[in-house]
């Protein structure tokens, strides 16, 4: 029997190069052991739970960044060897494979997904279209800008996002 693909991780980034959504649904193969290796005796007594969730978010920051600068590096070097009108669309690591869309508005979506998954393109498109747009975009009590840290922090995107991503990947509960 096939192992069923997988998606980890899915950010959008705006046009001021922040990061204003992260959703992390499992992590790849690699990072899982790395991770179960930490949390289980290897800490030191006293640790709390808030440290373990403030390193959690530092690590989901650090994470951002280091996509963010990976992308714009690779989008310039394909500028550069291909001239303006070529695009970077997608890369393949031995651990995972990152797909790449972006708006008009120069807003990034960044889907982090198992090596054996096809172009994600259309689906990211298919995100932004239908449900940033619809949620985020036309919603009233979103912010035009997200600054200083302020992110999409949308009920309806959130459920819509989740529902989209479970009727393509299988999802945990």
């Amino acid at each position: 029997m096939a192992t069923p693909l997988s998606v980890y991780s899915f950010f959008i980034f705006d046009r001021h190069t922040e990061c204003i959504y992260s959703k992390r649904w499992t992590t790849p193969p690699s990072q899982t052991s790395q991770t179960q290796r930490t949390t289980h005796g290897s800490l030191p007594n006293g640790t709390t739970t808030t440290a373990i969730s403030s390193k959690r978010a530092n690590k989901d920051t650090n994470d951002a960044k280091l996509i963010f600068g990976t992308i714009f590096s690779l989008r310039r070097m394909v500028r550069q060897l291909g001239g303006q009108d070529d695009l970077f669309l997608s890369y393949r690591t031995g651990e995972y494979k990152l797909h790449y869309f972006e708006t008009p508005t120069q807003l990034k979506f960044v889907m982090l997904t198992d090596t054996r998954v096809g172009s994600m393109r259309t689906v990211l498109h298919q995100i932004w279209a239908t449900l940033y747009v619809e949620y985020v975009v036309k919603s009233p009590l979103a912010p035009v800008e997200h600054k200083a840290g302020v992110g999409v922090a949308n009920e309806l995107f959130e459920g819509g996002l989740e529902s989209f991503m479970r009727s393509i990947f299988s999802i945990p509960q």
